[in-house]
């Protein structure tokens, strides 16, 4: 059986053979887009709770809709990024986040900015807490897209054929961007929150959304151009069949008519079964990483967040926005000590052992 080594002396900057500037805009246009999303992010719960201070209702109803749509939908994302071509996903993603992020900002500025609306107009208030609700949902379904598409899709096929320690240094580059961002973006809005108003704080998110689209496009598309390794995979990509093209070309070699008819004549556990996220879940659960995949969900039961809901629950019982930003701040931090450590473990004692410490380590 083979082993593998405890340690790999291997090490030393990993240099790719296209121009070293293409991995900087990618990097810039990652930042530009993780920035505008955790600003949404962190202000969501303030904006909530300033909008209905007697109750964290608002703020509740929120995160359901926010997690209920990726837990339906998340699959769905995941189909049409693996069937749209490379482009489309990206025009998609960053115009339907940046538009939702600007929709959602507006909607809030408006309910800030007119606060007895609750009271002397209680059918537009509903619209607008629906808007607000959808955009925001809207903006995290297409930032799962964006993340899928770079970080699942075109750090790889950049990575290939490369030096092979490539991919670990670019994954780790990716995730300490969203970890700067995760950073400083609620130490921003705290601030500006704190000792200026929640209004120009939804302002500054549209605002921001608005003029820094075109920026990340820009940037994204520059390395797709730059790379044709991007290019021949997405033309492989937009020429290969779909799964459901290959199943009616099978039945048609088949040439049975009863499987064509029994076919048509699905069962109603058939048809839940081919429901998007059931077909997401049965193919989960039949990955060998399923039982460490639930393992580590379960860990994550016995951790705090700041999701918005903390962030509310926090300003609701008199705590600062700036203070909570910079307590968010100091948590992402050591997420970010993580990305520097992890290079440097996993080049001297494997992949799986720096896994298996660092999962120790979470419990511990």
């Amino acid at each position: 059986m083979m082993r593998e080594p405890l340690l790999d002396r291997k090490s030393g900057a990993q240099q790719p053979s296209f121009p070293s500037f293409l991995t900087k805009y990618l990097y810039s246009g990652h930042f530009l887009a993780r920035w505008g999303a955790r600003m949404w992010e962190f202000s969501v719960g303030l904006y909530m709770i300033s909008i209905w201070p007697d109750s964290l209702l608002l703020a509740a109803v929120y995160g359901v809709v926010e997690s209920g749509s990726i837990f339906l939908l998340g699959s769905t994302i995941g189909e049409w990024v693996d069937k749209l071509s490379y482009v489309k996903v990206l025009q998609l993603w960053l115009m339907t986040q940046n538009f939702s992020f600007v929709v959602a900002g507006a909607t809030v500025f408006g309910m800030l900015a007119y606060s007895d609306l609750k009271s002397t107009n209680p059918g537009l208030f509903i619209v607008l807490i629906v808007v607000t609700n959808l955009s925001g949902a809207m903006g995290m379904l297409s930032t799962l897209a964006g993340t899928i598409l770079i970080e699942r899709e075109w750090v790889v096929v950049m990575s290939e054929g490369q030096p092979p320690g490539l991919l670990t240094q670019m994954n780790s580059v990716i995730r300490r961007i969203d970890l700067i961002s995760k950073l400083f973006a609620p130490v921003v809005s705290g601030f500006i929150i704190s000792f200026i108003s929640l209004k120009v704080s939804a302002m500054t998110l549209a605002i921001l959304n608005a003029t820094c689209v075109w920026l990340e496009y820009w940037f994204f598309m520059s390395v797709y151009k730059g790379i044709p390794a991007l290019v021949e995979r997405n033309l492989r990509r937009t020429l290969r069949p779909s799964p459901v093209d290959l199943l009616e070309s099978s039945l048609i070699q088949n040439g049975d008519p009863e499987s064509a008819e029994s076919s048509q004549k699905q069962n109603f556990r058939e048809k839940i079964s081919k429901i998007p996220f059931v077909c997401a879940w049965k193919v989960y659960l039949e990955q060998e990483v399923v039982i460490p995949g639930v393992s580590l969900a379960l860990l994550y039961f016995t951790v705090l967040s700041f999701g918005s809901l903390m962030t509310a629950t926090l300003e609701w019982e008199g705590v600062p926005a700036f203070v909570i930003g910079i307590a968010r701040g100091i948590s992402a931090t050591i997420g970010i000590a993580a990305t520097l450590v992890y290079p440097v473990l996993q080049s001297r004692i494997s992949t799986l052992r720096t896994g298996l410490w660092s999962c120790w380590s979470q419990v511990q």
